[in-house]
């Protein structure tokens, strides 16, 4: 069938991008023990992945457009595999920090080449379906960046488990270089100068900055506590150890999974019905808050149900890629999702590193580090809740541009 030999090499790729992204939340304290690295050393080297995926996507949207999705992402598959290979070599701060970059540039692609190559392959009606099929795709790497990875942990070191990885990321490119087929027919690229017009008409936009916030702050900031914070938080704070932490993060990445999936199915049938996909997005996140509150307040021993629901509820912050994109024309959709995902991949990197910095000046002020963690975590749950008001704020204000620019 047509669809799973496009879509198998793209979820597999995307399977490796979200490993990578979440894999440092299991191995973090034995490069914190190995390397003798303080929370901001070790929230730095962590995000460096997010600052360098989110530093590529504008010009990533203009390659996809000139040269397919293809071949942008085989390509960029292979610097990936450059940087796990690195990263597993690394014996300082610096070479591992290049390392991530490198990983983070490489898979930069990795959802928004299967959503390019989606567009042109597959009606309109087909697309909510397959992202949240890619989107599940991602969630079984988290699954295995947690309680899998942290038991391959016990009979096998870090650096070994990144030559692997190196190893699959190279036959995921050259998985996708001779399986994905070439669409004939395709619309020839725009110029560069109209292609940077774009950029500026998605920035100077009021209905992308009703959205842009949320990417920073919720969306971002949940990357940054799945993807590092979470294990340190359950490790300091609730005082569990590793596994158990592990346990955690499995059965919260586990129940992401069935909400893309159940996003993918149900979301175009609600719509139908009058529940629009910004309604979800903003019941979801306004949820996300709460339980975030909870987790910060400390307010049940349910720490699993807790996190778990904060999982769940961040999940539907994925709804707001095609919300954003949705208020412009459909030529100008590619260049609106990699401009609100440079927006998370920012919010990642800033929050993921902005915690671990506020976190080392709590603890050098005489604070212990499970009050650090408190502290820090408060600290982001006030900037989402702004973030959270000012999306309700505009909604109120304008209605959402309607979707009628030939979409």
């Amino acid at each position: 069938m047509l669809w799973l030999k496009l879509f198998l090499p793209f979820a597999g790729a995307y399977f490796l991008s979200y490993l990578y992204r979440t894999v440092n939340a299991v191995i973090g304290p034995s490069l914190s023990d190995e390397l003798a690295l303080g929370a901001g050393a070790l929230g730095l080297l962590t995000s460096a992945y997010f600052l360098a995926f989110g530093a590529v996507q504008l010009p990533l949207g203009m390659l996809l457009d000139r040269f397919g999705a293809r071949r942008v992402e085989s390509a960029l598959l292979l610097v990936a595999a450059a940087g796990a290979a690195l990263f597993a070599l690394g014996d300082s701060l610096g070479e591992l920090a290049v390392g991530r970059a490198l990983i983070g540039i490489g898979v930069s692609a990795c959802l928004m080449a299967a959503f390019k190559a989606f567009s042109l392959w597959f009606p309109p009606e087909r697309q909510a379906s397959l992202t949240g099929w890619m989107m599940s795709a991602g969630g079984l790497g988290a699954i295995v960046a947690s309680t899998p990875l942290e038991m391959a942990l016990t009979w096998t070191g870090w650096r070994e488990i990144f030559f692997i990885l190196a190893w699959l990321t190279f036959a995921a490119a050259l998985w996708i270089f001779f399986a994905i087929p070439e669409r004939e027919g395709a619309a020839k690229p725009e110029p560069l100068a109209t292609q940077l017009a774009g950029v500026r008409m998605v920035f100077a936009s009021a209905h992308f900055w009703r959205f842009a916030p949320l990417g920073f702050a919720l969306t971002g900031g949940f990357m940054a506590v799945q993807s590092l914070w979470s294990m340190t938080w359950l490790m300091q704070v609730n005082d569990y150890s590793r596994a158990v932490a592990a346990d955690h993060l499995t059965a919260m990445s586990v129940a992401m999974l069935l909400t893309y999936v159940g996003i993918g199915l149900l979301a175009t049938g609600l719509a139908r019905r009058g529940v629009p996909p910004v309604r979800l997005l903003g019941v979801g996140l306004g949820l996300s808050l709460l339980f975030l509150a909870l987790i910060v307040g400390e307010a049940s021993s349910h720490t699993t149900a807790l996190w778990v629901a904060y999982g769940i509820c961040s999940s539907f912050g994925t709804l707001a890629y095609s919300q954003a994109a949705g208020g412009f024309p459909l030529a100008l959709a590619g260049r609106a999702n990699t401009a609100y995902n440079l927006l998370v991949f920012a919010g990642a990197f800033g929050l993921q590193w902005g915690i671990g910095l506020l976190i080392d000046l709590l603890r050098a002020q005489g604070s212990s580090p499970a009050d650090a963690q408190r502290v820090a975590f408060a600290a982001l749950l006030a900037l989402q809740i702004a973030s959270f008001a000012w999306f309700i704020f505009v909604g109120r204000k304008r209605s959402v541009p309607a979707a009628d620019h030939s979409r």
